[in-house]
């Protein structure tokens, strides 16, 4: 027998008619932004802003360029990514970002052929019908897109369906296209999924960036968080860098590239004849 009671339900329990105030507020906020999205999406109020990554033993050469969808609200205005991305992660509005993102990137790298351009998705797009026949048009039309292109998976959207998602890598791997496994130490890091996954890439969260060079715990998570990555064989990214200190620290402690502030903002119209194609260490590290 338990002598433990339970909680005395509260009358939201008892009748689910019933909401509080904050959470009827939050999912009236919840359902406007679903359709600020959705129609930002059908109307195609959308542009790609693109950050440089730069190798951090010489900052002024460009690995790649990130890709960030920028929806836009009807005085043209962006939506910040936070207020709708973890709204939409769940459902088929966010698998349909990830459309557009992958099609406005493919679109910039076919006009751009010299270009080298990282693309966000969600592990869930996988899955997704439309998105794999954007990308594999794509690979059909122009077979040389896919050994300029890297797609990011973060680790929590990775973890949902790693079944699905290691045998498409290995599909798209025998097209040159690289994985890059974002906000790499953000949580708790799955050893399951590094191994059986291999990402080419790790990126390191910003979290872990964030004054590095002054702080002595932070330097002992970094540290480790590279050397894990180094242990897996992935190339090593550090993103959200913003100074000089941190960009020092990280380039002694063997990061390969970087992103941040630093080094440019994104922007929707970047100068892409500053690219040098054909670096020798990103492209053996990932190749």
């Amino acid at each position: 027998m338990s002598f433990l009671k339970e909680p005395k339900p509260s009358k939201f329990d008892r009748d689910p008619a019933l909401v509080s105030p904050l959470d009827a507020a939050i999912s009236a906020q919840d359902r406007e932004t679903m359709a600020l999205v959705a129609s930002a999406l059908k109307e195609r109020r959308m542009r790609l802003a693109f950050q440089p990554a730069v190798y951090a033993s010489d900052p002024s050469i460009i690995g790649y360029f990130e890709g960030f969808i920028r929806l836009l609200n009807l005085r043209d205005m962006v939506i910040p990514a936070r207020d709708f991305m973890g709204v939409v992660e769940q459902n088929e509005l966010g698998r349909e970002i990830d459309c557009a993102a992958l099609q406005m990137g493919l679109m910039a790298m076919q006009r751009n052929p010299q270009i080298r351009v990282s693309i966000n998705m969600s592990a869930r797009s996988v899955g997704y019908q439309r998105w794999t026949t954007i990308l594999r048009k794509a690979l059909r039309t122009s077979p040389q897109l896919g050994q300029n292109l890297i797609l990011e998976i973060n680790e929590a959207s990775a973890l949902q369906v790693p079944d699905v998602l290691k045998p498409f890598m290995v599909e798209m791997r025998k097209h040159g296209i690289v994985f890059a496994l974002d906000d790499f130490g953000a949580g708790m890091t799955s050893l399951r999924l590094l191994r059986d996954l291999r990402f080419d890439i790790a990126k390191i969260d910003g979290d872990l960036v964030k004054a590095v060079d002054q702080s002595h715990d932070g330097q002992v998570v970094a540290r480790a968080a590279i050397a894990l990555a180094q242990e897996m064989g992935m190339y090593i990214v550090a993103e959200a860098v913003e100074t000089e200190g941190e960009a020092n620290w990280l380039r002694a402690a063997g990061v390969g590239c970087m992103q941040g502030y630093l080094f440019g903002a994104p922007t929707v119209t970047p100068d892409f004849r500053a690219f040098r194609h054909g670096r020798p260490n990103l492209a053996a590290a990932t190749g």
